[in-house]
């Protein structure tokens, strides 16, 4: 009894056939998954990402030891439910045997080596999207994009027990858009507001979590302008120059507001209940230059406009800060040296944003030496020299000692200057 026992293990090594699935595999699959048939083997199912029409399935089988060994390759014929032999891919005395190219379907391997023969079986679905993307709405607040998969794999694999029942690979499909590095939206057909005043590209990408994807991408011809603009100076004396660069982006047409000063529109506001209008200029120039003509705070805005056929977008911008305008002022020195060292020679009276000045300068007896008066004054820096005293009386040097002096004038705040003191006059020996 112990010598039947031995045999029968004998002839089952002998005879013995492999069916696994282990030593079949791929280095190109996209993904993979395995069958669900409702019972028997199950097999791994290779997924391979490729366009439509070119089969880009691989398969790679493997003898369970390594060792060289023969191979025969089959497909399954869904209509005679048999494996049928694709001898293109036969190979013999090699360690491991490939086929590449392979369309949608299900293959077996034989593997023969030392006299054994493994069976290894697995199937290969080439997946594929057509994908399709057009701009179909256009406004100034946002635009439309429709994107569409308009044709994809069908992804079955058939019932091998021979009742011919198609098995749906199931799979979870997502879609992202971005423009650049920036992801916009999941949504196959998005609407995207705020748009930019730049021409974009958009790119559509569709993929699944089986690793397929497939991109395409939309041109959008920005319909809309941003407004943007500087400043400068920012702050200064009356009458103050502000020069503004125009730094918008696809804009046809700019209109400039100047508004008046805040201080008048809020005290009006006060006083009447609302303001008639708050708007003290416009300019239609691309980069103004605009005088502040008297003290105050002012804001700026600027619109642009930009037309695309019959639509006309505008976009706003506000300074955000406001120009500061100084407030008048005077004031004198309480001496001067009037000697030639090119350091304090003259008898300047410093001002800011004056709008009109009289100045006279008494000797210690009470008689004028000087006298000048200016209307529409300018700044410090353009009128402040030409109004100063160089120690001059009828062109001989004044005497050494002490002098007085008056200043009268209305600043640009409307502020009256009443300013008087007395000041030396120093000379070297």
């Amino acid at each position: 009894m112990k010598h039947l026992f031995s045999v029968f293990i004998v002839f089952l090594f002998i005879g013995y056939v492999a069916e696994c699935s282990a030593q079949i595999t791929t280095i190109t699959a996209s993904g993979q998954t395995m069958t669900n048939y409702p019972s028997g083997d199950q097999y791994l199912i290779y997924i391979f990402c490729g366009q439509q029409g070119v089969p880009s399935g691989s398969l790679t089988a493997q003898f369970s030891t390594g060792e060289t060994a023969d191979f025969e390759w089959f497909q399954y014929n869904s209509q005679t439910g048999l494996f049928e032999a694709r001898a293109e891919f036969d190979q013999s005395a090699v360690v491991a045997s490939t086929a590449p190219g392979l369309e949608d379907g299900c293959y077996r391997v034989k593997v023969t080596a030392g006299g054994q023969t493994e069976t290894y079986t697995a199937w290969v679905l080439n997946s594929w999207y057509v994908l399709s993307a057009e701009i179909s709405e256009v406004t100034c607040d946002y635009f439309r994009i429709t994107g569409e998969i308009t044709d994809q794999a069908v992804l079955e694999y058939t019932d091998l027990a021979g009742a011919g029942t198609d098995f749906p690979v199931q799979k979870i499909v997502q879609a992202r858009w971005e423009s650049g590095s920036e992801a916009l939206s999941t949504l196959l057909s998005p609407t995207i507001y705020y748009p930019p005043s730049s021409n974009t590209t958009y790119e559509l990408t569709v993929y699944d979590d089986l690793g397929c994807s497939a991109t395409t991408s939309v041109y959008y011809e920005s319909v809309v302008p941003k407004a943007d603009f500087t400043a400068s100076p920012e702050s200064g004396e009356a009458p103050l120059e502000v020069s503004f660069s125009n730094q918008s982006q696809n804009a046809d047409e700019y209109e400039w507001f100047f508004f008046r000063d805040i201080a008048e529109i809020r005290a009006e506001a006060a006083s009447e209940g609302s303001v008639a209008d708050s708007i003290m200029d416009v300019a239609l120039d691309v980069n103004p230059i605009y005088t502040y003509e008297n003290s105050g705070e002012y804001k700026v805005k600027m619109v642009a406009t930009k037309q695309s056929g019959e639509l006309v977008c505008h976009d706003t911008l506000y300074l955000d800060y406001y120009i500061k305008v100084d407030t008048s002022y005077i004031d004198a020195p309480n001496f001067f040296t009037p000697n030639g060292d090119g350091t304090n020679d003259k008898f300047k009276v410093y001002f800011s944003s004056m709008k009109s000045i009289d100045i006279k300068i008494f000797n210690r007896w009470g008689k004028r030496v000087y006298g000048v008066s200016r209307n529409n004054l300018g700044t410090f820096n353009s009128d402040g020299e030409e109004l100063a005293w160089d120690g001059r009386i009828g062109g001989r040097m004044a005497s050494p000692g002490v002098y007085y002096y008056v200043v009268e004038g209305r600043g640009r705040d409307d502020r009256k200057w009443h300013k008087s003191g007395f000041f030396h006059l120093f000379r070297s020996k």
